[in-house]
This record gives C-alpha cells, sequence and structure tokens, in this order.
C-alpha cells in the first residue's frame, strides 16, 4: 500500500508561492507544479493545473483504462485540457497573460508508477542504495548539457538555469513525457520542484530517504534543508514510500 506525504514552503527568499501540489490517494494520483509569470499569476497557473488534472482523471476515471498506450494518450489529452484551461485564463484575465506552470504527475496502479511531465519539475525514485531521476528536464541548461556543450557543474551554476523550454501555458499547444515504471517494494518515489533539487544534492535527497520513518518527516525534512542550504525559491515535495511497514505520520 502506497503512503503519501506532502509539504511547500515559499522559501527564505521570496514572498509569496508559486508552487502548487495534490495528494489523491483514492486515486492514487500525486502533481507537483511549479508557476511562472508576473503579478503572482504563476500561483494562479499551478493551482490551476492540479486542479484541473484532478477534475479530469475523476471525470475520465482512469482506473478503468486498462491498455498502457490508451494511459498514455489519456494523459496526453489531460495535459492538453489543462493546457487549454490556463490559455483560457490567461486570456480572460489580463494580469494573468503569459502565465504558465510546470507540471508532474504520478499515477499509481497495480505495482506500476507512471509519470507526466513538462517543464523542470521532477520526478525521482529511491530504490535501493540509489536514486534515480525518472524524468527529463525541458530546460535551456539541460538542452545545453544533452548537446556536450556544458559541464554538469557548469549547468548547476549557469546564468540561464531557471529557463524553461516547455510549460503548460506557454503555447497553444504542448506535448508532455511519458514514463513508466515496475514498483518494487521499499521503493521511494518523490516529485518536487526545482526549489528542492537546486539546494539539495541527490546524495543528501538519499540520505534523508534512509534515515526518515514515514512520508510526512521526509517531506518536512526536504524542504527545512532546502531552506538551510539558501531557499531561493520556492520548495514543494510529494514523497511515497512502497514500504509495507512505513507509516504515514498521519
Amino acid at each position: 500500500m502506497i503512503k503519501a506525504n506532502f509539504a511547500s514552503d515559499k522559501g527564505i527568499t521570496r514572498k509569496n508561492n508559486e508552487d502548487a501540489c495534490l495528494v489523491m490517494p483514492q486515486d492514487q494520483l500525486y502533481v507537483v507544479a511549479d508557476g511562472v509569470g508576473g503579478n503572482n499569476s504563476g500561483e494562479v497557473a499551478s493551482r490551476a493545473a492540479v486542479t484541473c488534472v484532478a477534475e479530469y482523471v475523476r471525470k475520465h476515471d482512469f482506473a478503468k483504462i486498462e491498455d498502457e498506450i490508451d494511459l498514455a494518450a489519456a494523459f496526453e489529452e489531460c495535459v492538453s485540457e489543462v493546457n487549454r484551461s490556463i490559455l483560457s485564463i490567461a486570456s480572460e484575465f489580463p494580469g494573468s497573460r503569459g502565465m504558465a506552470t510546470t507540471l508532474v504527475i504520478c499515477y499509481v496502479r497495480d505495482d506500476k508508477a507512471y509519470f507526466v511531465n513538462i517543464g523542470d519539475s521532477r520526478a525521482y525514485i529511491k530504490r535501493g542504495s540509489s536514486l534515480f531521476q525518472v524524468t527529463e528536464d525541458h530546460s535551456y541548461v539541460n538542452t545545453l548539457l544533452k548537446l556536450g556543450v556544458i559541464t554538469p557543474d557548469e549547468a548547476k551554476y549557469h546564468e540561464r538555469g531557471n529557463v524553461i523550454t516547455r510549460a503548460v501555458g506557454a503555447e497553444e499547444h504542448v506535448r508532455p513525457d511519458f514514463y513508466q515504471t515496475d514498483l518494487e517494494e521499499d521503493d521511494v518515489i518523490l516529485l518536487c520542484t526545482d526549489g528542492l533539487y537546486n539546494e539539495v544534492t541527490e546524495d543528501e535527497m538519499c540520505e534523508l530517504i534512509n534515515t526518515r520513518p514515514d512520508m510526512k518527516t521526509l517531506a518536512l525534512d526536504l524542504v527545512e534543508q532546502a531552506n538551510r542550504a539558501g531557499g531561493k525559491d520556492n520548495i514543494t515535495v510529494v514523497c511515497l514510500s512502497n514500504r509495507r511497514e512505513a507509516a504515514d505520520g498521519q
């Protein structure tokens, strides 16, 4: 049985929190979004995104979609619907024009995890002694990395490190990446915004996952660690455990 919890904080330097997250244990659906845009419209975009995902999944009863190709197509249409909703809000309210959001979704069913993402919010899996990044960042820096133009060390301090190349609401048509993996006992899934991984190394994430007894404690301590390291951005994490013996701390 999956145990889940979350934490979100505006960080040390930001005035408001433009991240949003969603935890729906009854549907085994978990979502993180990081909004961008002026006049607090990033906050509007991220919250609209997670709300729209929840409504779409409930309305279309994803539990009845058996074929994995059909499931991927359903999530692609879900993201398209979210995109249309954000574009509609932006066109209706001038102050929200230009708003957009990252989006990472985890859906768990029958010992499998399905991931959907746009932007640079991430999904990780902790398995054994290793932490694996499941999703790929849609960012300017990651594009340079893939081309071999910069090194991983240079990427950490690149002046355009916050520039994303794909986002929900940024253009008329968007297409998410879709991943799936079999879950193993004791796997821990971590969804997060860049406010976490820009401050906390993967080794530090591993250490926290290994030493925290439940997902509530883990989520809170990951956010605290990011703030101790500088807290230069909003920080949001959703933590899922496939540990049979784990408690959710609630």
